[in-house]
């Protein structure tokens, strides 16, 4: 059973372009149905982490209004910091789950108990992942979830948040 969701945000959560102003001001769109099934998840008790290589602003603002309770940025070994979550919280590398596109993702995906990749993903990634049919930024982070949520038989109670 997952318990712990890993999310990488570039070529995940956005489709990995980022735009810059004239000013040098950092763009990133993010898909609302990934949000959505986020903060139903964290209301629904599952443990959410964002773990990325990149520090950004905008994506701590995204992490606050998701209500997503761990945010480790700027982040160089990502399964370092996935076993110290997991330690903390008393969770088993099985029992976690994790989405990357790229090969600072490598590591990481190997280690989790399932792992999962936007179908625009690198091979390398792709070959020891179970590969999403949708693209990163385009709610591939939503269709994870729906994977995780069967296999966990909970899709009832996260369908009884909202109908």
């Amino acid at each position: 059973m997952i318990k712990l969701l890993l999310l990488d945000v570039d070529g995940c959560l956005s489709d990995g372009k980022i735009t810059y102003t004239h000013d040098g001001v950092e763009l990133k769109s993010f898909n609302v149905r990934d949000g959505f099934a986020i903060k139903t998840l964290v209301k629904m008790g599952y443990q959410v982490a964002i773990i990325t290589g990149r520090d950004s602003a905008i994506v701590e603002l995204r992490a606050k209004e998701l209500d997503i309770p761990y945010l480790f940025q700027g982040v160089k070994d990502k399964q370092a910091v996935a076993q110290q979550l997991c330690a903390q919280l008393g969770i088993f590398p099985e029992e976690v789950a994790a989405i990357g596109d790229d090969l600072n993702d490598y590591r990481l995906l190997k280690w989790v108990g399932s792992a999962f990749v936007p179908n625009d993903a690198l091979e390398y990634v792709k070959s020891i992942s179970h590969v999403l049919e949708r693209s990163g930024g385009d709610a591939c982070v939503r269709e994870m979830i729906e994977k995780i949520l069967k296999a966990n038989d909970d899709e009832e109670r996260f369908l009884n948040f909202w109908i």
